[in-house]
């Protein structure tokens, strides 16, 4: 048995060899280089100490793309949960052609955010979008979607829930097909309502499903990129950035690798601790159900 158990070893080293090469030399790397003043390229690099820390708290493009990064996270998964638990408790039901609507819910999340965001682009740009030229043909005035920074970053939240809504769905969709039958009609010969029989059995039962998919939401919302990229470019004035399209944005475009860096590993930070705390409540509301 212990040979086994070492032979089964040997197939985790493949994986933790691909976790230092991709995930821990890299955050290693930016941190490093996040007390540097560096360009990206030069060979040379100037020891910065705290410097770019410091600067980062005071650059108001910075807390513009924190307050934008958690806007984007929270706003879509706030969203996209009850949108997804709303959708997989109709498609739960039974009807003609719920496996063609689920299909289609869930087939935005099988396109490249980075594909999607140019395909909307075309619906929500200022001369000649879709929803404008439908608008005007309502005798409505047109709407400066992507030129205006609120309107931006709420064009920005609506495309990436409507994307990733229907994985939410599908998730919820499984957890409610795996509440027990016992349950439901226990509760039934009760007396209980449809509300009561939702609020009551059904969600309780539904906290795994609402873990995974508030975690998995989360996080893709605080990491948002893609996106944003191809519909604003972190424009008008840098106001729609996130975290992510705002560190290329200082890597690439104003050559400050260093500065880069540092907000990278206050990215990654913010994005552990948010996690974890998240799921910490949601282990310990699944304690409280189970006692």
């Amino acid at each position: 048995m212990e040979k086994q158990y070492k032979k089964l070893n040997i197939f985790y080293i493949p994986a933790v060899v691909l976790m230092i090469l991709f995930v821990a030399y890299p955050l290693f790397n930016a941190f490093y280089l996040s007390f540097f003043n560096w360009n990206g390229y030069s060979q040379t690099k100037e020891f910065f100490g705290l410097k770019n820390y410091i600067s980062m708290f005071q650059d108001k493009n910075f807390r513009k793309a924190l307050i934008n990064t958690l806007i984007y996270g929270f706003g879509c998964t706030a969203l996209q949960q009850v949108i997804g638990l709303a959708l997989a408790m109709f498609l739960n039901g039974k009807f003609k052609g719920r496996s063609i609507v689920r299909t289609v819910i869930y087939m935005p999340a099988m396109v490249s955010g980075l594909v999607m965001g140019y395909i909307m682009y075309f619906f929500f740009q200022s001369k000649g979008g879709v929803i404008n030229d439908i608008l005007l043909s309502l005798g409505l005035n047109s709407v400066n979607w992507l030129g205006n920074a609120h309107n931006a970053v709420a064009v920005i939240v609506f495309i990436n829930t409507w994307q990733f809504v229907g994985v939410s769905m599908v998730i919820y969709l499984a957890g409610i097909q795996g509440v027990s039958q016992s349950y439901i009609e226990a509760a039934k010969i009760d007396g209980a309502n449809s509300w009561q029989l939702f609020s009551k059995v059904i969600l309780p039962n539904l906290l795994p499903a609402l873990s995974s998919s508030v975690t998995y939401n989360l996080i893709g919302g605080l990491k948002l990129y893609d996106v944003i990229i191809a519909l604003t470019d972190g424009g008008p004035a840098k106001k729609s950035n996130s975290f992510a399209t705002y560190i290329a944005n200082r890597y690439f475009d104003a050559e400050r690798a260093g500065y880069a860096a540092a907000v990278g590993v206050f990215s990654f930070i913010m994005i552990m601790v948010i996690s974890t705390i998240v799921n910490a409540y949601f282990r310990k509301k699944e304690r409280d159900l189970e006692g």
